[in-house]
């Protein structure tokens, strides 16, 4: 087959229908997506769900079993056939950042570009400690380091060659939550600026969500959904992502009409699932932003549970029924467990799954 595209902006990195199997045994299915060059992906799952793996197929340290991978127009595996890991250009920060303790971080980032004419190499360990934010820090080692700064240090080495693509595994997850997130939109900033494609692979949502452009959401060895954050938080094709990605509940519905769904909280104008007549059961998502409060709504529920955010309180309501919904409100409306309160529905994003 032909490697070439008829798009004008070709894939920099395709995955077509890829499997990976340990001892017969599928931990990939059929997996595929793309990657354009300059964007920032991310596999994103439950531990076990075969993201890591598909990480080490794509840097080559796992052969495919079926399907291919092409990076920059080149097939570089497939059944029987795989290229070298040194011969594919990818750049790898591992999650245990795997600095060499008796380097320095200059010659941590020198390590990958060794054959370079020395003026050549010191011109680019200064241009990317720049870039990281750690211009005085050449000298030091590792240890003197925080995690923080070991972390952009495996990054800029890991940036040096230039390569076609740069992987990242479980980057953050040795990083207390303040500080994941305020790497992960330091390390978004700084691929942007070297117009590097990158893959991610995490389990955090939120460090998804900060990082990545287009979002792959996988389970049990299969992508669900490729998306943008947006559209899998609003417009999740399957529930498993619908429960996966944000918070959220499902309330019993019933199909009353073509475009109409009839729950505890009243009727929502909708799209019924496929092949869903009427009198249909579903479940309806509510998300917290679906739930607004308001003192004016004949329509109330009882306080269960608060968890206060700062600017907001996630509270969990009590239904007539006794089911449960969520309600994210301001919190200088500050409601005590027990009280009743007024909500009313504001669904932008109606997601309705056949029951």
């Amino acid at each position: 087959m032909n490697d070439t595209f008829a798009s004008p902006h070709p894939a920099l990195l395709e995955l077509k229908e890829v499997t990976i199997a340990y001892s017969g045994h599928d931990v990939v299915r059929n997996l595929s997506f793309n990657l354009k060059q300059g964007d920032i992906g991310c596999l994103l799952g439950p531990s076990g769900c075969g993201k890591t793996t598909a990480l080490r197929a794509i840097a080559g340290f796992e052969p495919v079993s079926g399907g291919k991978i092409v990076l920059a127009g080149k097939t570089v595996a497939s059944p029987g056939s795989i290229l070298a890991p040194e011969a594919r250009r990818v750049g790898m920060v591992f999650q245990d950042y795997a600095l060499f303790p008796h380097l320095t971080v200059a010659g941590n980032l020198a390590f990958g570009i060794r054959g370079w004419p020395r003026a050549e190499r010191e011109a680019r360990i200064v241009d990317l400690l720049e870039l990281v934010g750690l211009p005085d820090a050449g000298h030091k080692y590792p240890h003197e380091l925080s995690g923080g700064q070991q972390q952009r240090v495996a990054l800029a080495r890991a940036l040096a060659p230039r390569p076609t693509l740069l992987l990242l595994d479980e980057p953050f997850s040795s990083l207390d939550v303040e500080l994941r997130e305020r790497l992960g939109q330091e390390v978004r900033d700084i691929l942007k600026a070297q117009n590097t494609t990158a893959l991610l692979v995490t389990h955090d949502q939120h460090e998804a969500f900060a990082i990545a452009d287009e979002i792959g959401v996988m389970r049990q060895g299969e992508l669900e959904q490729w998306d943008s954050a947006y559209n899998l938080y609003h417009r999740p094709a399957h529930r498993f992502v619908a429960d996966f990605i944000g918070e959220g509940v499902f309330l019993p519905g019933q199909v009353k009409r073509e475009s109409g769904v009839e729950m505890e909280l009243g009727m929502l104008d909708c799209d019924s699932p496929d092949a869903c007549s009427i009198d249909c059961a579903v479940d309806v998502l509510l998300r917290p932003d679906d739930i607004i409060h308001d003192d004016a709504s004949p329509l109330q529920a009882e306080v269960s549970h608060k968890a206060f955010r700062g600017a907001e309180i996630l509270y969990t309501l009590r239904l007539p029924s006794g089911r449960s919904i969520l309600s994210l409100v301001p919190s200088h409306h500050d409601h005590a467990l027990g009280e009743r309160i007024g909500i009313r529905l504001a669904v932008d994003h109606v997601v309705v799954f056949r029951r």
